[in-house]
């Protein structure tokens, strides 16, 4: 039986084998869209796609760059054509610096790293993403995945979870987000992308078309949606399968974060972080109690994975 690679629009290579729910495979994931030529290109080429200049535009530009011994970018800015933020995103994509241009993306704002990389909130998690790397998921040789869990519903892990992997992709190397929440999913709407396959397909065995998809605007990262919500969302997690298919995904990119369930729907976030190694824990100012906070902390403790922090969102 013929199967569809599961990365969506990037030519990874050839579709993998039969699959089947205790034994989920991935197609070659190993390459992704050669996005080097965008880092080779000149800040003038790169405004000029973006902005869809004609060439007596270009024209234009050239011309007052010259007269006025400025870079391209500032003489775009000058005459109009172009704003100085456009000329800042031109210039982050030849520093491998990926971000959602403002307005120009189906990404939720509330993806603060892509959205507005250099305000304050995005700052807060490159910080939290450098003691993370210095930190659990440096520990050992045996590479981890990061399961991002909370107490309760609206402590913000499945915003937390988002813009980690935001931030994890901007290192350069691949980063993919999977949403494992398979009981209130909500990551394909923040990103934008369809959630008609996903998780809960390959964790059944049922898996026949691309699931994993690439965020536009941010070649280096990728998203597998829950896809539909299942009856049996616990079950699908204890099984082999999705500790395969964990394995497997840790094999292909260089970041993977899991958002999970709140905790408050039963032992599904601590299975999840069971199998991918290391857990950061969400609490809300204001919101969440001490004593939820601390049962889930013991949870983990009982099992495998490394406690990586705890945060309190103050959003």
């Amino acid at each position: 039986m013929r199967r569809e690679p599961l990365i969506a629009h990037q030519p990874l290579g050839a579709s993998a084998g039969p699959a089947d729910a205790d034994n989920p495979t991935l197609s070659a994931a190993e390459g992704t869209e050669d996005v080097s030529d965008l880092h080779d290109r000149s800040i003038g080429e790169i405004i000029r796609d973006a902005k869809r200049l004609n060439d007596a535009q270009i024209d234009k530009i050239l011309a007052y760059q010259r007269k006025h011994g400025l870079r391209f970018g500032e003489a775009a800015v000058a005459l109009r054509l172009a704003t100085n933020d456009d000329v800042l995103w031109a210039l982050s994509q030849q520093f491998h610096y990926p971000y959602a241009p403002d307005g120009k993306s189906d990404c939720d704002p509330e993806l603060v790293v892509a959205a507005n990389p250099f305000s304050e909130q995005a700052e807060a998690f490159r910080e939290l993403r450098s003691q993370l790397m210095m930190g659990v998921l440096s520990l050992s040789e045996a590479r981890r995945a990061l399961a991002v869990v909370s107490p309760d519903v609206g402590d913000g892990k499945t915003f937390v979870a988002a813009n980690m992997a935001v931030a994890f992709s901007q290192l350069g190397g691949r980063a993919l987000l999977v949403d494992a929440d398979m009981r209130t999913p909500r990551q394909h709407k923040l990103f934008g992308i369809d959630n008609s396959n996903g998780l809960s397909s390959i964790l059944s065995g049922r898996s026949r078309q691309n699931v994993i998809h690439q965020v536009p605007d941010l070649p280096t990262l990728f998203v597998l949606p829950v896809g539909a919500v299942p009856p049996n969302p616990l079950e699908l997690v204890q099984r082999p399968a999705f500790g395969l298919l964990m394995h497997e995904l840790l094999s292909k990119f260089d970041h993977v974060v899991v958002d999970t369930p709140a905790s408050v729907h039963g032992a599904d976030a601590r299975v999840v972080a069971a199998k991918c190694g290391a857990a950061l824990v969400i609490g809300r100012k204001g919101r969440s109690r001490m004593k939820s906070m601390q049962t889930l902390i013991n949870a983990l403790a009982k099992g495998p994975a490394q406690l990586a922090g705890v945060i309190v969102n103050e959003q």
